[in-house]
């Protein structure tokens, strides 16, 4: 076989003739392997040795900046914490300077309105699944041009399917690591449904989450209800729109919002449904499983949080962290 060997010297030559688009999208990114920054695509790789890779042994967190500022940095770092701390995930030392890294990246980007990916691994140190071979963990930031859903999706609403994939049992559930294969499989799911979205069951047939987004139902008695985060993972935009809902109810648009087990029945008769996520805002659903949905358009509850979360993504001080662009820091 005619096959090249690769070393240092011809390594990005061979580089140099690929086509990657999706990669104008990465702005740049910090890599705790070479304590550096780089804004070239061609950079941005992790080894292959790192466990993170070949195991799924990490965790991660992805951060909205808004306008220039960032949105909810504090519960996104409590949250990554915390699933770094349930898989004895000891983070670097580059790690206690994160929020001025983050600040740092954002503006390297240039992008006012971007997505910051933080990344903790185990570390490189072998192919086998012993973490103690790892000498030390990593962190790995990418700072990704945000790119919004088409328009139609917030104006006309979308078609949600069922998903039959298996969700993580309660531990793996709660914690945001980078073993995705459940989550990819909800999404092929989907799309081969030729539906936009999917939505998983829970082991008792209760409706728990999407691929990456929360789910929300509201019921022909007019409460407001997410499926707990005892079994899927608390979502730091489902969170909000929750804290947000308590305004519908002293508005009288909602009786009540609650946690609580949802059915798929309950679903079929809601008045709406919508999906939370980080990239995604809040997303009216239309259809499910080809029944419609209340009156098969996006609905006033939706309409109303839509814009309260909005506003609080511009102009919430308390939530909002300021990046002095004029000054670089």
């Amino acid at each position: 076989m005619q096959i090249p060997l690769i070393d240092k010297q011809n390594f990005f030559p061979c580089l140099e003739g690929q086509k990657n688009p999706w990669q104008k999208n990465y702005l740049c990114m910090y890599s705790s392997q070479w304590h550096g920054i780089t804004t070239d695509p061609e950079l941005m790789v992790i080894p292959i040795d790192d466990h993170l890779v070949h195991r799924g042994d990490g965790v991660f967190d992805v951060i909205r900046c808004v306008n220039g500022k960032i949105y909810q940095i504090e519960r996104h770092l409590q949250r990554l914490e915390r699933s770094a701390k349930a898989i004895s995930l000891n983070p670097p030392p580059e790690y206690n300077n994160i929020r001025a890294l983050i600040k740092h990246l954002v503006l390297i980007g240039g992008e006012k309105d971007c997505l910051i990916r933080i990344v903790l691994s185990r570390g490189p140190g072998s192919f086998s699944t012993n973490p103690f071979d790892c000498p030390s963990s990593q962190i790995y930031v990418n700072v990704i041009r945000y790119k919004n859903l088409p328009s139609k999706y917030y104006r006309d609403g979308v078609a949600i399917v069922t998903s039959h994939i298996p969700i993580k049992k309660s531990f793996f559930a709660t914690i945001k690591s980078c073993n995705y294969l459940p989550n990819v499989l909800i999404k092929m799911g989907a799309i081969e449904a030729n539906a936009q979205y999917a939505v998983a069951l829970d082991e008792d047939g209760f409706l728990a989450e999407g691929s990456i987004e929360n789910v929300a139902v509201l019921s022909a008695e007019g409460i407001l209800e997410f499926p707990g985060f005892e079994r899927t993972l608390s979502g730091v935009t489902a969170e909000r729109v929750f804290q947000l809902a308590e305004n519908l109810v002293t508005e009288n648009i909602i009786t009540e919002v609650k946690f609580s087990r949802i059915s798929l029945e309950k679903a079929y008769q809601a008045r709406e449904i919508f999906l939370t996520g980080t990239s995604v805002n809040i997303v009216p659903v239309v259809s499910y499983d080809g029944k419609r949905i209340g009156e098969g358009c996006p609905g006033p509850v939706y309409s109303r949080l839509s814009n309260l979360l909005s506003e609080d993504m511009t102009k919430n001080r308390e939530l909002l962290t300021e990046i002095d662009w004029e000054h670089g820091r």
